[in-house]
């Protein structure tokens, strides 16, 4: 007999106990409900794609992350990395079948070869949600709508979303920077919540110079009312603008509903990735701040134009479903079933099968044990199991 083979799991990688799959799929039918509420519709694309597709515009750092190879087929590929670039090749290639506004959700997981730490893997899993083809206020107004609601339903408690849009930042840096340095300054402010101030303000002075890095660390503060912050922006970035315009009715309609509570103008929010062209959006755990942002996103009116020579607007966002799962570690799961039905003798077993039988047809899940056990036995695997109620 040859030599057993090592067990051991890439780093980054994971296996899921049964209880931890089942929290899982718990919260993604919650998460797929909430979508379903506000008509959206369900796709998928192949793990796998031309490396020259989801490389189009995606940024330096994003390509040192990426798990690029070269098939048996001589080809370029590469694992996807998100949901956005795919959703863009998809939507290019099936555009005459698909009514517009396109809303879509997509569960799936990614791979990025990133630093792992607590929530954040190199195999993870996203819940994406996007509106292509409606370039209007409105339509992130509704991505924005649904993200509350969707961390919401999943039991992670509060969070706080922090919104911005790129268009300020960029028209700002344009008066005070060289062009060429904006890619490396959006990707350093990105950082902000991560790094200290010290640490920001050193990196930016490495591309903007000392004078520069001043005003930019000023511009991106956070201090004042939605509609105060709106106006210093609007200044510093030369007046009102259509960026200004379309953040203003933006807050028209959280004024409206009744919704401004759950959303901060913060300008130091900018996503990295360079497709994004309006509005940018983070949001953060109130209960685990440490976390990182749990659902992000902004408005990439371009990125289809890669693909196709029509360009379409598009916004939407992503629900690290690992990251609310490291969040939600300490609450308690459940069991696989409901009901556990419990009983003494081998002769009962059929009267057992039957009452399970019909719980399950009246759609109550529920599990019996056909070794004969004695009862506190089967009480303690039931348990053990996270069953929380017992038949007998």
């Amino acid at each position: 007999m040859g030599s057993l083979i090592e067990t051991k799991v890439l780093k980054g990688f994971r296996d899921f106990l049964p209880e931890t799959e089942l929290a899982r799929r718990t919260l993604i039918a919650r998460v797929e409900a909430t979508f379903r509420l506000y008509g959206f519709v369900p796709i998928d694309t192949p793990a796998l794609e031309y490396a020259a597709i989801l490389l189009g515009k995606s940024g330096g750092e994003t390509e040192k992350q990426i798990y690029r190879f070269t098939d048996n087929g001589g080809r370029d590929v590469a694992l996807r990395f998100d949901l956005t670039v795919p959703l863009a090749r998809f939507f290019a290639e099936h555009r005459a079948e698909l009514s517009l506004p396109f809303k879509r959700y997509h569960i799936a997981k990614v791979w990025r070869g990133e630093n792992t730490q607590r929530g954040r893997y190199r195999e993870f899993t996203q819940c994406d949600f996007d509106i292509v083809g409606d370039a209007h206020p409105a339509a992130d107004f509704e991505i924005l709508l649904l993200m509350h609601d969707v961390i919401n339903a999943t039991g992670a408690g509060t969070a706080t979303i922090r919104i911005n849009h790129r268009g300020f930042f960029n028209r700002f840096l344009t008066r005070h920077v060289k062009p060429e340095s904006i890619p490396e300054i959006l990707h350093i402010v990105d950082k902000a919540a991560k790094i200290t101030r010290n640490e920001l303000a050193t990196q930016l002075e490495t591309v903007a110079g000392q004078d520069s890095t001043e005003m930019i660390l000023r511009f991106i503060e956070t201090k004042g009312t939605f509609e105060e912050t709106l106006e210093r922006l609007a200044e510093l970035s030369g007046g009102h603008s259509p960026e200004s315009l379309w953040l203003k009715q933006i807050q028209q309609l959280m004024l409206e509903t009744g919704t401004e509570s759950f959303f901060v103008l913060d300008p130091s929010i900018t996503r990295g990735l360079d497709y994004y062209t309006g509005i940018v959006f983070e949001s953060f755990l109130d209960s685990a701040p440490s976390i990182g942002s749990v659902c992000s996103g902004g408005r990439y009116d371009n990125l289809v134009s890669l693909y196709s020579k029509d360009p379409v607007s598009g916004v939407g966002a992503s629900l690290g479903l690992d990251r609310l799962m490291a969040a939600l570690e300490d609450k308690p799961g459940q069991g696989s079933a409901t009901v556990a039905i419990v009983y003494e003798h081998q002769e009962d077993l059929a009267r057992a099968e039957k009452t399970a039988k019909n719980l399950r047809s009246a759609g109550i899940s529920c599990e019996l044990f056909w070794e004969v056990l004695k009862l506190n036995r089967q009480y303690i695997l039931a348990e053990k199991k996270g069953i929380r109620f017992v038949l007998r």
